[in-house]
């Protein structure tokens, strides 16, 4: 068992993302290898003089990053080379292109996948599905999953969805690819988009044929008065990174848009699930199912890892982004799709999000309590819905600063700078969802004797 050298700065806090960041560069630079069993929790934290809650968030950080394995009953050790290197977490970027994988502002806890539910729900689909069932099928995905989604779509985001309009995904990134596919046939899409929006998505957008049109966002969503282009994209549930949920007004204004010039409204369903403080808002599809194509996916309630998500379109344009998918992959894996049909038809998705909604809401309400105490110069934004708070940092902050002094105390953030297409004022998201109730405050004290000692001009 490894005798681990590991340094903390208790005046910092957040000490469990301190011995996070000391495992993880430990393994990136080979001084823990491959295979090398760690000392049990209590172990580790009899030898750090800490408490043992703050050692299991340590590692459990580090085993949903990939960085380590646990097994019951054979302790935890450091993961395989391949999955180390693939779990390698995305840099604080300047706004180029980068890697897009590794843990964001957004993600969700993945300690907190119902792992036990979902292996019993494979498990019946490998028991029950026939033979048949596992070759090549229909591309839009399995009619099982299709009949589930189209009715968990109309009980719970008042979607107005049939099984034939939906197609099955790989998450809301290739569908959204998928539509611009078929909407732009060959040819330039002018494409609405939000302003900020995410940086993630435009050479998305860009590579399957869209030439975008950023319209600013406010207090109210997309400002909708004077918008010019063949389609829009919208994030009218909660807006990202700005977390502000579509007025009624602009929705309506958005849907008149819509019909006066027959153009199609993109709606990514980002952040649906979790709301927290105002009651649910239903999807723009619901209103005009022959104007709006609805996005969703599974990445924020389960995992993105799943890659599962899902597209209702119109009629016409469903075939063709079906037909389309066959063209690109042949399909989503099959047995994935049975799971989450079985997962959703006997509640378990259901009872899964109410538990995580109530402990997302904890987890929110410690951090914004934080920064309201430790940090009242900082304006929290969007905290009504989703899984990250947008801070409007003061007038002079630097967010990159701002951003590496959170990820250096264990905190997920990211700059709201590169996500705008024109300049505006500093501000960063941060995600609260893998900081636990007590770690929140302990956390945003470092940050705060962190910066303190930065000229923040």
């Amino acid at each position: 068992m490894a005798d681990l050298h590991i340094q903390i700065n208790r005046d910092l806090g957040g000490i469990a993302g301190q011995i996070a960041s000391e495992l993880r560069e430990s393994v990136r630079l080979g001084r823990l290898v491959p295979g090398t069993r760690l000392p049990a929790t209590r172990d580790l934290a009899a030898d750090l003089q800490v408490s043992r809650g703050v050692v299991v968030e340590a590692y459990e950080q580090l085993v949903a990053e990939g960085f380590l394995v646990s097994r019951v009953g054979a302790g935890t050790e450091v993961a395989p080379l391949g999955a180390v290197r693939a779990a390698r977490p995305e840099p604080v970027t300047d706004g180029g292109a980068g890697p897009h994988h590794g843990h964001r502002a957004t993600s969700p806890d993945l300690g907190h996948f119902p792992r036990e539910r979902w292996l019993s729900a494979v498990r019946h689909v490998l028991a029950t599905v026939p033979s048949d069932a596992l070759d090549y099928g229909d591309p839009g995905g399995v009619p099982e999953l299709r009949e589930e989604l189209a009715g968990y779509l109309r009980r719970v985001r008042a979607a107005d969805v049939h099984p034939d309009n939906l197609a099955i995904v790989g998450g809301v990134a290739q569908g959204l690819s998928l539509v611009l596919h078929v909407l732009a046939r060959g040819r330039g899409l002018r494409l609405i988009v939000e302003d900020p929006a995410s940086h993630r998505q435009v050479p998305l957008l860009e590579r399957a044929g869209a030439r975008l049109v950023p319209v600013p966002v406010d207090d109210e969503g997309l400002t909708v008065d004077a918008l010019d282009g063949d389609a829009v994209l919208v994030t009218p549930a909660h807006q990202y990174p700005t977390g502000v949920v579509l007025s009624p007004a602009r929705r309506a204004a958005l849907m008149e848009w819509a019909r006066a010039g027959d153009r199609m409204i993109l709606e990514d369903d980002y952040d649906a699930e979790f709301r927290f403080d105002r009651d649910p808002v239903g999807c723009l599809q619901g209103l005009a199912p022959d104007q709006v194509i609805l996005s969703g996916s599974v990445s924020k309630a389960l995992a993105p890892g799943l890659r599962l998500g899902w597209v209702a379109a119109p009629d016409g344009l469903a075939a063709a982004i079906r037909r389309a998918r066959g063209e690109l992959d042949l399909g989503s894996p099959v047995i994935e799709q049975y799971a989450l049909a079985h997962f959703l038809r006997t509640g378990g998705y259901d009872k899964h999000l109410r538990r995580m909604r109530r402990e997302y809401r904890r987890r929110r309400d410690a951090l914004v309590r934080a920064l309201a105490e430790e940090l009242p110069e900082i304006r929290v934004r969007g905290i009504d819905a989703g899984l990250h708070v947008c801070l409007d940092l003061p007038d002079g902050w630097d967010e990159l600063r701002f951003v590496h002094a959170a990820q250096g105390i264990g905190l997920s953030a990211e700059p709201v700078g590169p996500m705008r297409f024109s300049p505006g004022p500093p501000a960063v998201v941060v995600g609260f969802a893998r900081v636990p109730v007590h770690q929140a405050a302990e956390a945003v004290r470092g940050l705060k004797v962190h910066m303190s000692g930065h000229s923040m001009d």
